[in-house]
């Protein structure tokens, strides 16, 4: 089987992972049960922040247990094939930011949902949490799977048959 050519496969994800603008969240709730919802997010330095309210169910949740699962998807409306959709899906840690002291996060949420948005937000209950990645996995189709970190540093193919994955820096 032919290798991928990484470094295409690589400059798709971060094109891909530019474009959206939200992401999902799997937390795990009270009695330790799977509670999927989203959250619009922004990226600084290798990790991601979202701005959540007090009385969203995955606030209190990721509050109780920072374990954290984040997926990237493309949306059904721009895939070529539902079986294979673009997706990248992130182990993190959350932890709850709070917001003082933090108006370079909130000016790349501004530039990005708008100053006027956000602002409005700060006045509720809102609050930022990080989402630290500890390790991801980004599928660009059928047989092209590759591990690596939020910024693509790390992006490793991901071999089927037992033969060493390409990888590139």
């Amino acid at each position: 089987m032919k290798q991928p050519d990484l470094e295409s496969s690589k400059q798709q994800y971060l094109k891909f992972s530019e474009g959206l603008k939200t992401l999902m969240l799997s937390t795990v709730d009270d009695k330790g049960k799977p509670f999927t919802s989203y959250a619009p997010f922004v990226k600084k330095e290798g990790k991601l922040y979202i701005f959540i309210s007090r009385i969203a169910n995955h606030f209190r949740y990721m509050e109780n247990n920072p374990s954290v699962d984040v997926m990237l998807i493309e949306d059904e409306a721009s895939t070529e094939n539902l079986f294979a959709r673009q997706r990248a899906r992130f182990v993190c840690t959350a932890t709850n930011i709070g917001n003082e002291d933090k108006e370079d996060i909130f000016e790349l949420f501004g530039e990005r949902f708008g100053k006027q948005m956000i602002n409005v937000l700060k006045t509720l209950d809102f609050s930022l949490f990080e989402l630290s990645t500890t390790e991801g996995r980004y599928v660009a189709g059928f047989g092209q799977a590759y591990d690596i970190d939020l910024a693509a540093t790390k992006f490793e193919h991901v071999a089927r048959d037992g033969h060493q994955p390409a990888k590139t820096s």
